[in-house]
């Protein structure tokens, strides 16, 4: 059966070219002339794809996209949005409202084919596998100041070359450190979010906040700015989130900072996976014991946990790793040995470490770390 296309249109003469032009091309057109209109017949028909004019006398295109958008039996519906402007900002407010695509009026027939066939097939691309959902692997520090951030990093870039499609995000607002070491100019992605409605946070609105990094990786970055700490007590709003990143990558790497906060034991709930990153030395192991055992405390699997341990002292002032994880009571998922030259120097280029020295026992390690993390995250029967 031919695609169904809906084009919500205030100009008679809009709607019977565009409309002739895809019907040349195989597609089965519903048609209506103003936003209410529009509404109504993408609730009837459940069309493919909605073709939307920004300019009408009712309801102009940004208001209709968001109230397709908080409709949950219509949300998922891409659309391309027919505008007579070229303003970014007017781009940029569609994108946010949810708009998949845009076209300028008028419109080139093969421009508007082009488009149409691309925004399409992505959809189709998403609806082929419905009941996947993104593996979550979450990383918490002992305490603060052990590199939760940067090792969460690494193992993210790791899991991408070996051929996982990742988003990282870091699900710490107030606390962000991510965009900076990265020297990326958009920082606020998740306090963006967590300021918005519960129905205005979305595909589109999530996707709108992502950066993507030179190094290949897609990053969701939280501000450095304290006062954004308020921010950790939208949990509906943390938890949508995430539930629309299963559908932008198959592997979701989440930086929760170290401790618990009011958040935090929601977020874990979440994750497939859960790193306790910890350094081998006295007082933090008796930290970590005490993390791990609240964790469990509040219902969290076990097998659920795994360490990472962050070594920065010399060997003699280290606790046996063997000791760390009968100690703690959970398996070690990987060592990564101390390297304050390369880290600093991957720091200064905005460049993860393992890609700035991917010769390095670090990178080796992180490596190791990622795959075996990998295996832990396998689906049952896989």
């Amino acid at each position: 059966m031919s695609e169904r296309i809906l084009i919500i249109d205030d100009d008679i003469d809009t709607l019977k070219l565009v409309g002739l032009m895809l019907e040349r091309q195989g597609y089965e057109i519903a048609v209506a002339g103003n936003g209410a209109q529009g509404l109504a017949k993408a609730a009837a028909v459940r069309p493919d794809l909605i073709l939307l004019d920004v300019m009408m006398p009712d309801l102009d295109g940004y208001e209709v996209t968001r109230r397709l958008r908080s409709d949950p039996t219509l949300a998922h519906i891409p659309i391309i949005m027919f505008t007579a402007k070229s303003m970014v900002d007017d781009k940029v407010m569609g994108f946010e409202a949810g708009v998949d695509d845009y076209l300028t009026k008028p419109t080139h027939p093969a421009e508007l084919t082009a488009h149409v066939k691309a925004v399409l097939a992505r959809s189709q691309q998403a609806r082929l596998t419905p009941g996947d959902k993104a593996r979550v692997l979450g990383f918490i520090g002992a305490r603060g100041g052990l590199g939760t951030t940067t090792t969460a990093v690494n193992v993210a870039v790791a899991l991408q070359d070996s051929g996982h499609d990742v988003l990282i995000v870091e699900m710490n607002p107030g606390h962000g450190t991510l965009a900076l070491e990265l020297n990326l100019t958009q920082s606020q992605g998740i306090g963006n979010l967590l300021t918005r409605s519960l129905k205005d946070i979305h595909l589109r609105s999530v996707e709108t906040e992502i950066a993507n990094h030179k190094s290949g990786i897609r990053v969701l970055p939280a501000s450095h700015q304290p006062s954004e700490s308020e921010l950790e007590q939208a949990v509906p709003q943390m938890e949508a989130i995430l539930g629309n990143i299963s559908a932008l990558c198959t592997t979701a790497v989440l930086d929760l900072g170290a401790g618990i906060r009011a958040y935090t034991r929601h977020i874990l709930e979440l994750c497939d996976l859960i790193t306790l990153v910890v350094e081998p030395i006295y007082p933090t192991t008796a930290v970590a014991r005490a993390l791990l055992d609240d964790i469990v405390a509040s219902g969290i699997s076990r097998h659920k946990l795994n360490l990472a341990l962050i070594t920065r002292q010399r060997t003699s002032l280290q606790i046996p790793w063997r000791q760390v994880q009968t100690d703690i009571g959970i398996e070690l998922a990987g060592i990564v040995s101390p390297a304050p030259e390369q880290a600093h120097q991957a720091s200064q280029g905005g460049m993860p470490l393992i890609i700035m020295h991917p010769e390095s026992l670090v990178t080796d390690q992180i490596n190791k770390m990622a795959d075996q993390l990998a295996s832990q995250m396998q689906p049952v029967g896989s």
